[in-house]
C-alpha cells in the first residue's frame, strides 16, 4: 500500500522552506508521494492576511507542477469550515482506499496536537512524520501513536517573514520558487 504523507498548510504563500521540508521527506523517508493539502480556513489560525483560498491553490500547483513526487489536493474546500484534519483524513480515506495516509508536520504543530479534534482517533490511526521547528523540543513529550521524528533540515523561513517584506517593499525571490515569486509580483499581492 502506497504511504503518502499529507502536508497541511495555509501557503500564504507557498515557499522554498516547505519544498525542502517535503522534498526531504520524499526522498529520507518510506513516504512515497507528498499531498499539499490547501487548508482554505485553519481554525488555529487569523484569516487576517489571509490571500484567497484559490490563490493560494492556484501558487502551491505552480511551485510543485513539475515534480512527480507532489501532488496538490484541494479536499478542504469541499467539507465544512473551519477544516478540521480528521475530517480531511476520513474523506481522503473514503476517497483513495488504496492508500495509506501519514501526516507531515513540524514540531510546533506535534506539541499543540492535543488541542486537535480528534486528537486521540488521529494519533492512533495516523503516523507523524515531524520536522524540527527552531524553539521547539518534542523530545520530553509521551504521546501515544506511531511519531517519526525526522532528521530534516531546519528552516527558518516563514509565510509571516515573506508577506511582511513584500508590504514593506523589499525582495524575496529567493525564499519563493521562481513561479510563485513572478505570480505574487504580477499580481500584487501582500503589498
Amino acid at each position: 500500500m502506497n504511504k503518502i504523507g499529507l502536508f497541511f498548510g495555509s501557503f500564504n504563500p507557498i515557499h522554498i522552506g516547505h519544498l525542502i521540508i517535503a522534498e526531504y521527506m520524499a526522498e529520507n523517508s518510506d513516504l512515497k508521494e507528498v499531498w499539499f493539502v490547501v487548508s482554505p480556513n485553519n481554525p488555529f489560525k487569523k484569516r487576517e492576511n489571509l490571500l484567497e483560498a484559490h490563490h493560494r491553490l492556484y501558487m502551491v500547483n505552480l511551485a510543485v507542477e513539475n515534480d512527480p513526487r507532489f501532488r496538490v489536493s484541494d479536499v478542504e474546500f469541499h467539507l465544512p469550515y473551519p477544516s478540521y484534519t480528521v475530517h480531511t483524513l476520513l474523506k481522503l480515506e473514503e476517497m483513495y482506499p488504496n492508500k495509506k495516509f501519514c501526516i507531515i508536520m513540524g514540531e510546533d504543530n506535534l506539541t499543540n496536537i492535543t488541542k486537535w479534534k480528534n486528537a486521540e482517533f488521529i494519533l492512533q490511526n495516523y503516523p507523524l512524520y515531524v520536522y524540527p521547528r527552531a524553539g521547539n523540543d518534542t523530545a520530553a513529550l509521551k504521546l501515544p501513536g506511531d511519531i517519526h521524528l525526522v532528521n530534516a533540515p531546519h528552516i527558518d523561513i516563514s509565510a509571516t517573514l515573506i508577506r511582511s517584506s513584500i508590504h514593506a517593499g523589499k525582495r524575496v525571490q529567493y525564499m519563493l520558487p521562481p513561479a510563485v515569486d513572478k505570480h505574487i509580483d504580477e499580481m500584487g499581492f501582500y503589498k
